[in-house]
């Protein structure tokens, strides 16, 4: 194949990866290119918690800043805009009990349910519901979040 036959491959097959982008990434309606989810936390109170995420192990089961992807199973609901769902009381609490499932009942199974980090340093508890009451959703993508998380934790489709 000749250098010129190669440039123009090459430029028809950047043009065709651009086009399945754009238009993977383009939704329509008012929200088009808008993120729904933000953190209010400062930095060192993001890389602090996200520290203390990844040495938990919470990464095995939540889903956070990241696209869903359809070949790995994620049991449990994403922590994306859980702070627009609830408080950072009631993160603590959750938390800091030892047996989550009686403040949040799961369907999950066993392994995957939701297990206590009472043992965790208070310290660490509360820098984790702040972090985690952070992770909010825009006004106009609450009513998506909260349907998503009705469903990761009951199975069943919000009719609302």
């Amino acid at each position: 194949m000749k250098r010129g036959e190669r440039v123009v491959l090459a430029l028809i097959g950047l043009a065709l990866v651009a086009g399945v982008v754009h238009s993977l990434l383009h939704v329509d309606g008012k929200h088009d290119r808008d993120i729904p989810f933000y953190s209010t936390a400062t930095h060192n109170e993001a890389s602090a918690a996200m520290d203390i995420y990844r040495s938990s192990g919470c990464k095995s089961c939540h889903s956070l800043w990241t696209l869903q992807d359809a070949m790995q199973f994620v049991p449990a609901p994403m922590l994306d805009g859980i702070g627009s769902l609830r408080t950072e009381d009631w993160l603590y609490a959750y938390l800091s009990s030892p047996d989550p499932q009686a403040i949040l009942p799961s369907r999950l199974k066993k392994q995957y349910q939701m297990p206590s980090y009472a043992t965790l340093p208070e310290s660490q508890r509360r820098l984790l519901a702040k972090y985690m009451s952070s992770l909010k959703v825009k006004d106009w993508y609450l009513e998506q979040t909260r349907k998503a998380e009705y469903e990761k934790l009951t199975g069943l489709e919000d009719k609302k």
